[in-house]
């Protein structure tokens, strides 16, 4: 039987004969669009029901059994995803291919060939474009996992090339039945240009488990007579500390930010084992703190910038101008405004006019911003740059394996309460450390962590006075327009004195 709108009209009118076919063609099109949202449906139009409610009864399995993964998904299936990357390309670019396919069948069981021929070209040009329109959507989904995949591969890599095992994790109790895990965040500084590794930014976020409250523990770079855990083969070289000559007047290179490059260029103090410079730099840190150190993560400086560009920005709340360059020649104006990658980066690094302990201040801020602007929307759009510019400036020993607890974690920490703990002076003296102190003042900082409340952070509405050579100071959330400085030692919330906010965002 043929249905009265694909049906031809010979005895209908001229009029009617010259509208008719634009009629027909506009509605096998529209019965071939319903099929690429609705599979079955042109089937069922052209009678072919078998097939039709085959198709129709499978997408809508499909869509209930999706349904209830969504309802019932959390941080965890995320987590557990990622290691299935591959076969999740696979299954999209085989939803691209099956797509393609419907909207073509769907537009060939409805007989094109009964129109005339402009309206078989109009047809066959619309049903083409509609079957790379629905199919897109499923191969960038392909590409993005495949490109997720790849990324993943190459920051969780061991120095040989292999994925790294990691041993053998309990999905029950992921974190071996600690409350909390330690990992070090490192700011490189290397490059072409440059010899050896210098960690300019030296943090360690620890976090609970089972809340995601985090503490940020910021150490100074310039940090003097670093002691090492006893026992260790940099104890042995070093028993009074880290102690080197002067490689010129005024130069000094036994600071914490070369701890890492030491050991790198001294093999034979660790049996010939090479790249022990991560390492030991976590054993150092972790000791100084008095803290088990998981793993690191080290970002390179110079290629921050790119990450920073790929986000699209970075919303800052700079409280006064800030000189940079070898000879002062640029400056990142103050006020509430979009810094590009590299404004955020010399924002983050300059010490013109300055010193390391403001710097620590604008590290910590600009680490706050990143982590409360990095929202799954911007990620999904800029994902492929962002991947890109990710492979190329971080490395890390987390395990692969223990992603999949690692990014519910991460889900927790974002909407956590993120406290920070600078140690710079007068908090500490980084000629001549209080070790006990420190250990002390970190362990506070923790036991106050436990129990800390997430919310909106206030930002003093005044810009906070200017600093001094040697103070770097910390401001709690005021009750009222006047900033309030945190007691000596007290952790205070991460964007705590990052600037003013401003009526208006600069440009």
């Amino acid at each position: 039987m043929v249905t009265p709108d694909l049906a031809p009209r010979n005895g209908a009118s001229p009029a009617t004969r010259r509208s008719g076919p634009v009629f027909r063609a506009a509605a096998l099109i529209g019965w071939v669009a319903l099929s690429a949202v609705l599979p079955g449906a042109a089937h069922l139009r052209a009678g072919r029901w078998r097939t039709g409610l085959l198709l129709l009864g499978g997408y809508l399995t499909v869509v209930v059994a999706v349904a209830c993964l969504a309802v019932g998904a959390d941080a965890g299936l995320a987590g557990r995803a990622l290691g299935w990357l591959g076969q999740i390309s696979l299954v999209f670019a085989a939803c691209a291919v099956a797509w393609f396919w419907l909207v073509v069948r769907s537009y060939v069981v409805l007989r094109p060939g009964r129109l005339p021929r402009k309206g078989q070209i109009l047809t066959g040009l619309a049903a083409g474009v509609l079957a790379v329109v629905v199919a897109v959507p499923f191969a960038i989904a392909a590409r993005y996992a495949r490109v997720s995949e790849q990324t993943l591969d190459s920051l969780f890599a061991a120095p040989g090339g292999t994925a790294q095992a990691g041993g053998a994790v309990r999905r029950d109790d992921p974190w071996a039945g600690r409350d909390r895990v330690n990992v070090l965040l490192l700011g490189g500084d290397w490059g072409d240009n440059r010899i050896g590794m210098r960690t300019d930014s030296i943090n360690v976020a620890s976090v609970d488990v089972r809340t995601g409250n985090t503490v940020l523990l910021g150490l100074p770079r310039n940090l003097e007579h670093v002691r090492f855990p006893p026992g260790s083969a940099m104890a042995a070289r070093f028993p009074f500390g880290f102690q080197l000559p002067e490689y010129r007047p005024g130069w000094r290179e036994d600071l914490l930010f070369s701890v890492w490059q030491y050991a790198d260029d001294h093999p034979e103090l660790f049996g010939g084992r090479r790249h022990m410079g991560a390492e030991v730099l976590k054993e150092t840190v972790g000791h100084i703190l008095g803290l088990r150190i998981d793993w690191y993560a080290l970002v390179n400086i110079w290629g921050f910038a790119k990450m920073i560009d790929a986000l699209g920005g970075l919303v800052v709340a700079v409280d006064r101008d800030i000189v940079y360059g070898l000879h002062n020649e640029g400056t990142v104006r103050a006020g509430t405004r979009r810094l590009n990658g590299t404004e955020a980066l010399w924002y983050a690094r300059s010490r013109t006019f300055s010193d390391d302990f403001d710097r620590m201040h604008r590290q910590r801020c600009v680490l706050g911003a990143l982590l409360s602007q990095a929202d799954p929307a911007t990620v999904l759009t800029r994902f492929t740059e962002i991947a890109a510019a990710t492979r190329r400036i971080i490395s890390t020993d987390v395990p692969r394996p223990m992603l999949e607890h690692l990014v519910p974690l991460a889900w927790k920490v974002k909407h956590a309460a993120i406290t920070s703990l600078q140690f710079v002076p007068p908090l500490i003296n980084t000629a001549y450390p209080d070790w006990d102190r420190i250990r002390l003042l970190t362990a506070r900082a923790i036991r106050a962590s436990v129990h800390a409340q997430a919310g909106p952070s206030a930002t003093p509405s005044g810009s906070p006075p200017a600093l001094g050579p040697h103070r770097h100071r910390h401001f709690l959330p005021p009750p009222s327009p006047t900033p309030v400085l945190s007691p000596p030692g007290t952790p205070s919330p991460i964007d705590d004195g990052c600037g003013a906010p401003h009526t208006a965002m600069a440009r």
